[in-house]
């Protein structure tokens, strides 16, 4: 059986992720989890970065920025959401992030139900 790419930081932001959702519990705003889970992800010793800018170019020209809920040890984008399915548009935002950023990994982690729930998103 083969490993996932970055298997055990995913797995460590994952359990910060049951961790908060375990003792909010479901039915706050995106921006509580994801201010949450930066504290918890610190408390577990790694480095968070929260809503870095990256400048998007096209043809040489800056378009715009994208803006990602967190970056994690530098190598996995997390998006936190509140929403009863991950859809298409959910999928496409994360490939995207993970093109401009040039990173491999990202996990979009949903904290609206009792059960967490998140998706690997691998470029």
């Amino acid at each position: 059986m083969s490993e996932l790419l970055h298997e055990q930081l995913t797995g460590d932001i994952i359990g910060a992720a049951i961790t908060v959702l375990n003792e909010l519990k479901p039915g706050l705003d995106e921006k509580v989890y994801e201010n949450a889970l930066v504290l918890e992800l610190i408390a577990r010793g790694h480095n968070v970065d929260q809503q870095r800018r990256f400048p998007v170019h096209y043809r040489g020209r800056s378009v715009g920025t994208l803006v990602p809920d967190l970056i994690v040890d530098d190598t996995v984008i997390v998006d936190t959401k509140v929403v009863t399915t991950f859809n298409d548009n959910h999928m496409s935002q994360m490939i995207g992030y993970l093109t401009i950023t040039k990173l491999q990994v990202a996990l979009l982690i949903d904290f609206k139900h009792a059960k967490l729930k998140w998706k690997r998103v691998v470029r």
